[in-house]
């Protein structure tokens, strides 16, 4: 009925409805609407109409708004309904959604809300405070499914009917056995395939791939991109099931990590600053990095001090500067955005696998200085007719670039051996450090090469 509709038409919709107290009208279009569509029309909601709008809404219905609100719009949605309704709420919420939108709070809040909760539902959340939000623990979910293995078949099904509504994901059932350690895992397809009267023994995978409670998030994200799984079950030192993280978790650290990174390769700090950030906290983000690039982007300047006689003498390299400058920047910063997208996907960097990856960004660079300073060589003895700048500029090219790139393989890869995330090796950073290398470059080759040619 409402499909055609787009979302300004469905916004107008709801607010007419809300205005007129068409109860029965609203709840027939909310049910056609997928959550993340119900939460959008949400924040698009006139504030006036947001107290009306959340009155209308049955408990479970709220519950999956806030799990789809970022965490701002969750504080401020928890404020305008008030603590008690807050707390039934939240029983009704993914126990790791809570816990994360809970971190986002004070210690007064967290513990006001955990005390109204039903004691069980805020038992398992406290449980998953416990833990750090980027750890395999911090975004784990302990509603799941399982089983034992002597059970048949159509035990395990009748289990997975009565839980069903209670488990964030049904697709796979975890095998335990009596001291709750993790031996095997059964696919919602294995048990259709099954006979009714099998056991849970014969057709359950014995190898199961986990996880410890205490891995990093985007281990956790590499192993379930490797292995296409929908969850995989997370463990302690003794093998004890704890919790599954799932698929729509794993979107969201990959979303997450891919921010920290990009904000880390252009020097924002690391965090992710977008349109509605305030201008102290963008700048603020922003200072430190630049800063420091600022007092290090001096070193341009006492380059050409030192070479200001060469510069004096032939005016006509300054033609040149900003495009010896530009291209070695630009070469280092495509080799660093290579080396880190191949730190992400492959984590265990041998000694082998460096050596190859120097060497080929060695040969890349090589071949892309041959072509790129063959053709400014010949532009540049068609704009000026002189040969022996045209040589200088051509040999200064190549060898600025090929260092250039050499400085945006190794840099990262020092750092990822020193631990330390080989993002903030940013391209602003290494642009400054090549920009100083290729005016070393430029102004020695012409001091030594051209200034004889002039002054002679």
């Amino acid at each position: 009925m409402y499909q055609t509709l787009g979302k300004d038409e469905l916004l107008l919709l709801v607010i007419k409805h809300i205005k007129d107290n068409h109860y029965k009208e609203f709840h027939e279009l909310i049910d056609e609407l997928h959550p993340i569509d119900i939460a959008e029309i949400y924040v698009e909601l006139p504030v006036k109409h947001h107290a009306k709008f959340l009155s209308f809404l049955s408990l479970r219905q709220m519950a999956t708004l806030i799990q789809e609100l970022d965490a701002n719009w969750q504080l401020d949605t928890l404020q305008k309904i008030g603590i008690e309704r807050s707390s039934k709420v939240m029983n009704y919420m993914e126990n790791d959604d809570v816990a994360d939108m809970l971190s986002n709070m004070t210690v007064d809040e967290i513990e006001e809300l955990l005390a109204s909760m039903r004691e069980e539902e805020s038992k398992h959340v406290q449980t998953l405070m416990q833990y750090p939000p980027d750890t395999a623990g911090g975004r784990m979910t302990n509603r799941f499914v399982w089983i034992r293995n002597y059970y048949t078949v159509t035990e395990a099904i009748d289990k997975l009917r009565t839980f069903a509504d209670f488990a964030e994901t049904i697709y796979y059932l975890y095998v335990l056995n009596e001291h709750k350690k993790l031996v095997g895992v059964v696919s919602y397809r294995d048990l259709i395939l099954a006979s009714p009267n099998e056991k849970i023994d014969n057709i359950m995978y014995n190898r199961v791939i986990s996880v410890p409670v205490d891995m990093d998030q985007e281990e956790v994200a590499s192993i379930i991109q490797k292995y296409d799984f929908i969850a995989i079950p997370v463990v302690n030192d003794q093998n004890i099931l704890l919790g599954i993280v799932t698929i729509d978790d794993i979107m969201d650290i990959v979303i997450e990590e891919a921010n920290e990174d990009i904000g880390r390769f252009a020097a924002t700090g690391g965090k992710t600053i977008d349109f509605n950030t305030p201008i102290f906290t963008a700048a603020a983000r922003r200072l430190p990095w630049l800063i420091l690039l600022l007092f290090i982007g001096l070193g341009t300047g006492l380059i050409m001090s030192r070479f200001e006689e060469t510069l004096d003498t032939v005016v006509i390299l300054a033609f040149f500067l900003p495009l010896i400058a530009g291209m070695t920047g630009n070469t280092g910063t495509q080799s660093l955005a290579v080396v880190i997208r191949g730190l992400v996907i492959n984590q265990e960097m041998n000694r082998s696998i460096v050596y190859k990856l120097i060497a080929r960004e060695f040969g890349v660079s090589l071949l892309i200085g041959i072509v790129c300073s063959s053709l400014v060589g010949v532009i540049s003895y068609l704009w000026h007719d002189i040969f022996a700048l045209s040589l200088v500029i051509a040999f200064s090219l190549m060898l600025s670039l090929i260092v250039g790139t050499l400085a945006g393989t190794i840099i990262p890869l020092i750092l990822f051996k020193l631990k330390v995330d080989p993002a903030v090796a940013s391209g602003p950073f290494i642009t400054t450090i090549n920009d100083i290398i290729s005016l070393l470059i430029y102004f020695k080759t012409a001091e030594y090469f051209l200034l004889p040619y002039f002054t002679s």
